[in-house]
């Protein structure tokens, strides 16, 4: 899946296509449903190899491309225990059930695991896109986001 994948499913996105495929019915985020596959924890690896070809990391650029694929690493093992929250706890039927302050809870253990996320790959992206050439820089613009933010 390259840059132009990326941006159909931004613009699909926009476009609001993408409820379905975000939906716990199978389709998509769902047990077993591709947006789940290619956002599993377990696919780690796959997502960080593909970036690094994608972008063509230089071996000047290796150490600071290290350090994005442990941000990368360690946000996908914290997501690890959100999945089941995000893609079904929230979704499925009987969630609306739920007290208001649970609810209120649970959104706000997922959103700070999501900002603690967000804050350790900025840390480590700035000086690694500082690195990246003209190209590189678009390719990492359609490729990092939001996919890459695990």
């Amino acid at each position: 899946m390259g840059g132009d994948m990326m941006k159909m499913m931004n613009q699909m996105m926009a476009a609001g296509m993408m409820r379905g495929m975000m939906a716990a019915d199978g389709m998509g985020m769902g047990e077993g449903g591709p947006m789940r596959q290619m956002m599993s924890p377990e696919r780690v690896e796959g997502r960080i190899a593909f970036l690094r070809a994608e972008l063509k990391v230089t071996a000047a650029q290796q150490p600071l491309w290290d350090a994005v694929a442990s941000a990368l690493r360690a946000n996908s093992a914290a997501s690890k225990g959100m999945m089941p929250a995000m893609t079904g706890g929230m979704m499925q039927p009987g969630a609306s059930q739920k007290p208001l302050p649970q609810k209120l809870s649970d959104m706000e253990r997922m959103l700070s695991a999501r900002l603690d996320g967000l804050r350790r790959l900025n840390a480590v992206l700035d000086p690694f896109y500082a690195s990246l050439d003209a190209t590189q820089k678009s390719i990492a613009d359609d490729l990092l986001m939001p996919m890459g933010m695990m």
